[in-house]
């Protein structure tokens, strides 16, 4: 080493700023080795073009690689190149100052057309000292590929304090060697598994070899061992990639032994190119409700390296059962190129991964395979978020969303709005649903029997998101979208039933009038249905009326509710409606209508506040029941 060694100091307050970057800037220690090796995946593209440009031609091409050597003996891990290099000039301004990027710099020099078609990644110049997190000290040496005398090689040297050395020194090929001496609490970072592991989370697709060195203890030499794969799979045009190879790629980035269902592959050229390799999963995810759910979204890439998992700004949060692969040339990443930053570009992505994405749907909905009802069943709830979250895509959603119905008869839910439209009874203006608890509860609903007699199918809804997705889809293809839970007049003036005018009979009215005097404020008021046909009672809600499902909603996450009134409906024809219309005892009268009403309250809401009074009241009428005559 020459005797002549140069003290330099970092630029104003670098201690403060190593400091952060060591102790605040990044998530995890192992991100240095992916900014190293990306350094030297940068420095390979730069000399690729620099021969490219040169006017003295080189044929002969040497073999492109990036090594590492771990020495447990000197507690060292050395990351080395054959890239383009650095001269003294450009180590001192790469390596000196934070912030300053040499890839920027080059990028600079360079032409739009090869810009375009380079694969450089760097473009802050600070990934270099995110090494620092688990180094005492780093070297480096270097050569530029211009530089024609080994000797005038450049020594760089600092333990990431106020200042670094600098030294000529001999080195026989061009490129950098960066040799980290690690902290005693740093030493995981020396055992090979730890190191191929770091290389298949981050680095597995740089199309360049990483080699790291082994040793023969046998014939005691040296050798190299390939520890990438070297190849990003999405960059393949989509002819070149066979089934299997697609199914291959996504059981390595997800581990998701079930494989994927179907998947869009596609590249984006333009001002902002990309490439995007998206799946739909066979199965849900166990922790796909979790609001910190990572690592099961898009994996972010940028020119073929690794950013980050779970790239969520690139979907909306309804299809974030999606797995797979972004690529993108440029992004606005913030400093450690861990958190995306919000802007046009994302969103203008975004927008189009969603596109895709539906569209991708809308073709596994048209064919006649099983693929779409398999999506339905593990994701349709979450996708159905979409309704209220992207009014964008409002209408695609709306086509891509399966029902079940009355007339289906099955609890699968294989009906699309469309065919529901299709179907429609010819007097039928409005598309009918049915809140309920469940499935049971709501084929066996007495709000459908009317419909039942007009042959009116209606969607039968019983998810828990259902009515809450209802109150943003209101209307589709035109026709707006009417819950039979509650009043509609205009059905009724259509379809009503052909009842006598009762409301004109004394005794009926005064049976009325005792049925409001007894529930008192539990109904809003009590009427003649024009609606049942086989059940006795049942429960009606004004428009505006907060629903049951609603309001267990809003209580559940601890909203105070004002209590739900109803309209009581009363069957005048039914057997058992006429039989308590002759009970003269008030208080056997009294018990049967509270009996009605939370029966009615039942099948409406599926539970009630107190049981067990509603079983005691049952119990004794059955005692009883020799009371109606």
């Amino acid at each position: 080493m020459n005797k002549k060694i140069e003290k330099h100091q970092f630029q104003s307050e670098i201690k403060q700023l190593l400091h952060l970057m060591i102790h605040s800037l990044y998530s995890n220690k192992e991100i240095f080795l992916r900014e190293l090796i990306s350094n030297a995946s940068d420095a390979i593209d730069k000399l690729r073009f620099n021969l490219l440009l040169s006017k003295n031609e080189i044929k002969k091409k040497e073999k492109e690689y990036i090594r590492i050597i771990l020495n447990k003996s000197k507690n060292t891990i050395t990351i080395s190149d054959n890239g383009i290099g650095m001269n003294k000039i450009e180590i001192i301004e790469n390596l000196g100052t934070i912030a300053r990027s040499g890839t920027k710099k080059f990028l600079k020099n360079l032409s739009p057309d090869q810009i375009k078609n380079n694969q450089l990644i760097g473009k802050f110049g600070v990934g270099f000292y995110s090494a620092f997190m688990v180094a005492k000290e780093i070297t480096v040496k270097t050569r530029h590929m211009q530089e024609n005398n080994p000797d005038n090689s450049i020594f760089w040297r600092s333990n990431g304090s106020e200042e670094y050395l600098i030294n000529t020194i001999y080195k026989e090929e061009h490129g950098t060697e960066v040799e980290i001496l690690l902290k005693d609490n740093e030493k995981e970072f020396l055992e090979e598994w730890k190191i191929r592991n770091i290389i298949n989370k981050y680095s597995d697709h740089i199309t360049i070899p990483i080699e790291i060195q082994e040793y023969n203890t046998k014939n005691k030499t040296f050798s190299w061992k390939q520890i990438n794969k070297a190849k990003a799979l999405w960059t393949f045009q989509k002819s070149q990639i066979t089934k299997k190879e697609y199914k291959d790629f996504y059981y390595d980035i997800t581990k998701d032994t079930n494989g994927p269902l179907a998947w869009t592959h596609n590249h984006i050229e333009g001002t902002q190119p990309y490439i995007n390799l998206l799946y739909i999963p066979k199965k849900s995810s166990w922790n796909i409700w979790e609001q910190d759910n990572k690592n099961n979204g898009i994996k972010l890439y940028i020119k073929k390296t690794y950013i980050m998992d779970d790239a969520s700004c690139f979907l909306p949060n309804y299809l974030r059962f999606i797995k797979g692969i972004l690529d993108a040339e440029n992004l606005p990443l913030n400093i450690s190129r861990e958190i995306l930053q919000e802007n046009s570009i994302t969103k203008k992505i975004k927008l189009s991964l969603t596109k895709r994405v539906l569209n991708l749907l809308h073709i596994l909905s048209n064919k006649k395979e099983k693929k779409y009802q398999i999506f339905w069943k593990e994701f349709g709830t979450i996708f159905k978020e979409g309704i209220a979250e992207d009014t964008t895509n409002r209408e695609k959603i709306a086509n891509l969303l399966r029902f079940t119905s009355m007339k289906n008869n099955s609890h699968e839910s294989i009906l699309s709005l469309n065919e529901y439209i299709k179907n429609m009874h010819e007097n039928q203006e409005k598309i009918y649903f049915l809140i309920a608890e469940n499935y049971e509860s709501a084929k066996t609903s007495p709000h459908l029997e009317i419909f039942q007699k007009n042959n009116i199918d209606v969607l039968l809804l019983s998810n828990r998101i259902d009515e809450w997705m209802m109150n943003y889809l209101t209307e589709f293809k035109n026709k707006k979208f009417q819950s039979i839970n509650k009043i509609d007049n205009e059905f009724e003036k259509k379809f009503k039933k052909n009842n006598k005018n009762y409301n004109e009979n004394p005794e009926i009215k005064n049976f009325l009038e005792n049925i409001q005097n007894t529930l008192k404020e539990k109904v809003e008021k009590v009427t003649i249905s024009d609606r049942l046909i086989h059940s006795p009672a049942a429960l009606i809600a004004n428009k505006n009326t907060l629903s049951p499902h609603m309001a267990k909603l809003f209580t559940a996450a601890g909203q105070k509710v004002p209590p739900v009134k109803y309209i009581l409906e009363i069957n005048i024809d039914h057997d058992l409606i006429k039989k308590i219309m002759n009970i003269q005892d008030k208080h056997n009268f009294k018990n049967w209508i509270n009996l009605l009403f939370d029966q009615s309250l039942l099948s409406e809401q599926g539970s009630l506040d107190n049981p067990n009074h509603f079983i005691k009241n049952m119990n004794k009428l059955l005692i009883n029941n020799e009371n109606i005559k």
